[in-house]
C-alpha cells in the first residue's frame, strides 16, 4: 500500500487550470484513504459551479491510478464544509497575493 504521503504527492501533480496551483495546496483535498488497491478521496472545488471540476476530478483519478499499488481511485466531490481561502497553504496564498 502507498503511504499517505505518496498519495498526496500524486495529487499535487494536479493543477487547477484557472488558478495554476496544485489542488493540495489549494486545500481542495479533505480526506484520502486506501484499502488494498482502492484509494478513496473526498475533495471539493473552489466553487460548486467550477467549470474545471470534471477535469480536476478526472486528473486526480488518473494521477492516483498511476501509482503501482493503486488499482482504482474513487473521487467523491463534497461541498461541506465549503472551501474557503483559509484552507490554502501559505505558499498558495502568497502565489495568489492573498495575505
Amino acid at each position: 500500500m502507498s503511504e499517505e504521503v505518496e498519495l498526496i504527492d500524486a495529487l499535487k501533480q494536479v493543477i487547477d487550470p484557472e488558478l495554476m496551483i496544485n489542488i493540495v495546496d489549494l486545500g481542495l483535498i479533505y480526506e484520502v484513504s486506501q484499502e488494498e488497491g482502492i484509494v478513496k478521496v473526498d475533495m471539493t472545488l473552489t466553487s460548486p459551479s467550477c467549470p474545471a471540476g470534471p477535469q480536476i476530478v478526472n486528473q486526480s483519478k488518473m494521477a492516483l491510478e498511476q501509482l503501482d499499488d493503486v488499482d482504482t481511485a474513487e473521487i467523491r466531490l463534497v461541498m461541506s464544509p465549503p472551501w474557503s481561502p483559509e484552507r490554502m497553504t501559505e505558499e498558495a496564498r502568497d502565489q495568489l497575493g492573498i495575505f
